[in-house]
């Protein structure tokens, strides 16, 4: 059995859909701190270049969980994402099922930041059939404390897992010998980072996984298809 433990983020790059599929656990790891990062803002293409679209906090304050920090709901941020989405995407053949997936997230309610970046996650890991057979978890009610990697490591044992999937940013901080003690494989996703028919210029697979449903519709789904590999291999 495979677990991915990963914070949530906001309409994720591909590669997490990946680590989704890849998964018979998803762990949303949110009761951690927040820093700068992709929980709650994403690349997209446009004309003019790549452009960040970038949910507003509301008085954050450092020390703040990814599940605490606050979503500043006075700012219209939901109809300038999505009119920005709408005029980047204007020529795309499946430009209508980005823009519904859009509209569904941010008609739910939304106050945090995990709530956002949780919503997206699993509403493009539903449109590309990702989640039928992966449990999703919330870290915080497992109650599990602890920090960095024997947190990590008590989560997968609790959990009987086999195997503890993770993304490239871990390999500056994991302790791998702590899992191998207790008989867990970690492996690292090796990602593919497969092309498919883009609009606005060169492809790159950095962006927004909402451009591959734009640009593919649910065929896209045969694009994500990346695999993982034992530590030691990577």
């Amino acid at each position: 059995m495979k677990v991915v433990i990963s914070q949530s983020m906001y309409f994720p790059w591909v590669g997490l859909l990946e680590q989704v599929k890849l998964a018979d656990v998803f762990i949303h790891y949110d009761d951690v701190q927040y820093t700068r990062g992709f929980y709650n803002r994403v690349q997209i293409k446009t004309s003019n270049g790549i452009r960040w679209l970038t949910v507003p906090l509301l008085n954050y304050h450092r020390g703040q969980n990814i599940d605490q920090v606050l979503i500043d709901n006075k700012k219209n941020w939901r109809q300038q994402h999505r009119e920005i989405l709408r005029q980047s995407y204007f020529l795309a053949p499946y430009r209508e099922d980005m823009l519904a997936l859009v509209d569904d997230v941010f008609s739910r309610e939304l106050h945090t930041v995990a709530d956002v970046s949780r919503g997206s996650l699993l509403s493009l890991s539903e449109y590309f059939n990702l989640s039928s057979d992966t449990i999703f978890r919330d870290s915080k009610e497992l109650g599990i404390s602890g920090a960095r990697s024997q947190r990590l490591l008590d989560i997968c044992i609790s959990l009987n897992c086999d195997a503890y999937v993770t993304g490239h940013g871990a390999i500056n901080y994991l302790d791998h010998k702590l899992f191998e003690m207790s008989q867990i494989n970690v492996e690292y996703m090796k990602y593919k980072r497969t092309s498919y028919p883009q609009l606005h210029g060169e492809f790159t697979p950095y962006v927004t996984a909402l451009d591959l449903v734009a640009n593919c519709g649910k065929g896209g789904a045969r694009k994500i298809h990346s695999n993982s590999v034992n530590w030691k291999e990577f």
